[in-house]
């Protein structure tokens, strides 16, 4: 029985899912991107978030912690340079996954997984939204206020010019 056992083993042996894994953890933090089976993008999402956690403090013990289970210094020179630069205030959640539907060759579920803050698309939908608001009545108080306030200065700055004419004819 596998009571309690929670992780996937995704039909493979322990070598060979760590090896797996690692390839894909480097070529997400290449590509910033990738596609691939959901039950593999689920899989990914656990291996990677806890390395991009230990990106945010650049030590040395963190890129050698970071080294043994990537096994490409390429792909942790980057992930200390580039996305820990980009998650820094981020408290978790670095990768997004989106179902793209089934492969036509096998019928498998297919899945996008990139990493959150490189997606310009979603990043830029997510402010129009919240300058947004529900306060209709407020805002025409505001320019009903403004509009008598700012008719009255310029009634009053032709007064000033006439005063002034009238200095210079003396």
């Amino acid at each position: 029985m596998r009571h309690g056992k929670k992780f996937n083993h995704l039909g493979r042996k322990t070598a060979h899912r760590k090896a797996m894994l690692a390839n894909m953890a480097c070529s997400l933090i290449e590509h910033k991107r990738i596609n691939t089976t959901v039950a593999k993008a689920k899989a990914l999402k656990q291996f990677v978030e806890p390395l991009v956690t230990k990106s945010k403090e650049d030590s040395t013990h963190n890129r050698r912690v970071v080294f043994s289970y990537l096994r490409n210094k390429y792909a942790v020179t980057e992930l200390f340079r580039e996305v820990a630069v980009k998650v820094g205030d981020r408290p978790g959640g670095y990768t997004r996954i989106i179902k793209l539907g089934n492969r036509l060759g096998d019928n498998a579920d297919m899945a996008l997984i990139e990493l959150v803050d490189y997606n310009e698309t979603y990043n830029a939908a997510k402010p129009a939204k919240k300058k947004s608001t529900r306060r209709g009545r407020t805002k025409k108080a505001e320019a009903t206020a403004e509009a008598p306030a700012t008719e009255a200065p310029k009634a009053e700055a032709p007064k000033a010019d006439d005063k002034e004419a009238s200095t210079d004819e003396n």
